[in-house]
């Protein structure tokens, strides 16, 4: 069984991910994770049970298609949803549902034993409730699922400390005269990360087949002002190679917040000084031949940006000797300032309207099969950028009707309506990015998350499109941990995966942590073949983009 804590996750990502978990893996999973401000309400919840506007105070409403009635998750409730293959004979008839919730149940039941509160079942009302027996019965936990042939989907929400006062702006669960209660109102005090310990150790000898679990943790919230974007505001930073001192520097030119941030997750190890040599593999020669010029002039005459050159790609040579390049569109300044990327993080300027084409006319005088457009992420916009992307790959589809277009774009912040607008487009192939492991997300891209980028690409699977993701490797992971990467990517559905080297551009990005060898790229790439991954590609210096027109191909585009 496959268990991964998520952190805070919004309800509508959480609910993409559960729904191709289910569908895709035949794989046990349980998510656990916090959700901001929501109430959710099944089919059968009547409108009168929704006692205020909660979306006046900040809180969303989402239906669902789970049983139960309406109820309220927040912060400081432990969420858990299990998706598993439900043992019984009728596949998810009632019989075989009400024994999978009395399971549930008593997961929270023992978990809440060994936290030091006793805690049991009320008749005629599924959860978990404190003093069943007594006059005051007090539910701590609510249950509401959903088994469609033979697997589970949404859970469970246990209440370790929230604002209990959501629970007095709707009738939870339906029920009018019984209260709701909390670990923390028991008179417990308990943290979230000891709460989830308990359930997991839990619902492995419930869940686990007697097997180890593969268990991943996002790192555990560090304090709130740590978790602003990067910022370079200081300058472009000291150039990898070069000695440099400055202000918050220690005198290799490594920015001691940045490795703050790294020890918050759990990275200890010694970094790669900013003037080491790289080993020989890194090391690849500027070869400025004809094609390369060829392509410098188009990109000049035509005002356009590529992340080639922006993102100090070591592949440049190659690919533009190669006839080819990644458009970078939406300008060349991002709104996120992630902590690996050399892009600028300054305000972005308007957006323009004449790129589309432009983009589209250098794809038709490059004689392009298939091109890659990416973007920065540019969070200032309504839709994010999806229409411009949209208008990009129709341009090219018009000027060159033969190109095959992929597109690597950002989360749109999980808006189904802007991602809904780049899925229209049906490109041929969909990137977006998860960039590292689980632990490492806050640390290296605070503005995103593990679970929003898995939640992107399961629609984008759903919605029937050849889909890709990247990982960097050498901040600070273990070899275990690209695995379990490659695992929830391959769960998903995910087609293609690249993995690459990072490589630091300045000292305001975050250090090297180790140089991995040329022969774990190649036992990554078995691994995630293995896994179900279509096509793996997997070197010391592969990038997103790399070989992106083979890697199509390898995956039926």
């Amino acid at each position: 069984m496959r268990v991964r804590w998520l952190g805070r996750v919004e309800y509508d990502d959480a609910f993409a991910l559960q729904q191709q978990l289910r569908d895709h893996s035949d794989r046990d999973h349980l998510l656990l994770l916090e959700h901001d401000h929501v109430v959710t309400m099944s089919k059968r919840t009547p409108n009168h049970h929704l006692l205020v506007d909660v979306e006046a105070l900040g809180a969303a409403v989402a239906s669902t298609d789970r049983g139960g009635d309406i109820t309220y998750h927040g912060p400081g409730q432990l969420v858990g949803y299990p998706v598993l293959t439900v043992p019984g004979k009728r596949g998810g008839g009632m019989a075989d549902t009400a024994a999978y919730v009395e399971g549930i149940e008593q997961v929270l039941i023992d978990s809440l034993a060994e936290l030091g509160i006793e805690a049991g079942r009320l008749d005629r009302y599924n959860g978990v409730w404190i003093e069943p027996d007594g006059a005051h019965p007090r539910k701590i936990a609510a249950i509401g699922v959903r088994i469609s042939r033979g697997r589970s989907m949404h859970g469970f929400s246990l209440n370790v400390d929230p604002d209990l006062e959501w629970f007095s702006r709707i009738v939870p669960c339906g029920i009018t005269d019984k209260a709701v209660t909390s670990i923390a109102a028991e008179g417990v005090e308990v943290s979230m990360r000891d709460v989830v310990d308990v359930v997991v150790d839990k619902a492995a000898q419930r869940w686990g087949k007697g097997q180890p679990i593969d268990r991943a943790d996002v790192a555990w919230r560090v304090p709130v002002a740590d978790l602003a974007p990067f910022t370079r505001g200081e300058g472009a930073g000291t150039p990898v190679g070069r000695q440099g001192i400055g202000f918050g520097e220690q005198a290799d030119g490594t920015s001691v917040r940045l490795l703050g941030r790294l020890a918050e997750a759990g990275v200890s190890e010694d970094p790669i000084r900013l003037k080491a040599r790289k080993p020989a593999w890194m090391r690849v020669p500027l070869d400025t031949g004809p094609g390369y010029r060829a392509i410098k002039k188009t990109m000049r005459d035509l005002d356009l940006v590529t992340v080639c050159e922006e993102a100090g790609c070591p592949n440049i040579s190659e690919c533009w000797n190669d006839g080819t390049a990644t458009f970078m569109i939406l300008g060349e300044r991002c709104t996120r300032a992630c902590g690996f990327c050399l892009v600028d993080t300054r305000k972005p300027a308007a957006v323009d309207a004449d790129e589309p084409a432009r983009v589209a006319e250098a794809v038709d005088r490059m004689g392009l099969a298939h091109a890659v457009v990416t973007m920065v992420a540019r969070d200032d916009l309504r839709d994010g950028g999806a229409s411009a992307v949209a208008a990009t790959v129709d341009a090219i589809r018009d000027r060159v009707p033969t190109c095959r277009v992929e597109v690597l774009v950002s989360d749109f912040k999980g808006d189904a309506t802007a991602l809904q607008t780049v899925f229209d487009t049906r490109p041929d192939v969909f990137n977006h990015n998860i960039e590292t492991v689980a632990r490492l997300q806050r640390a290296v891209r605070p503005s995103a998350s593990y679970a929003r980028s898995l939640a992107v690409l399961a629609r984008a699977k759903r919605a029937g499109l050849l889909t890709k993701s990247s990982i960097i490797v050498g901040m600070g992971e273990t070899d275990d941990e690209v695995t379990q990467t490659m695992a929830d990517l391959a769960a998903i559905g995910v087609d293609i995966v690249t993995i690459g080297q990072y490589l630091r551009p300045t000292s305001h990005h975050l250090p090297v942590a180790n140089w991995w060898k040329p022969s774990m790229f190649a036992e990554w790439k078995r691994r995630g073949e293995s896994l179900g991954i279509v096509h793996v590609e997997s070197s010391p210096l592969t990038r997103s983009s790399y070989h992106a027109r083979d890697a199509a191909a390898a995956a039926g585009s």
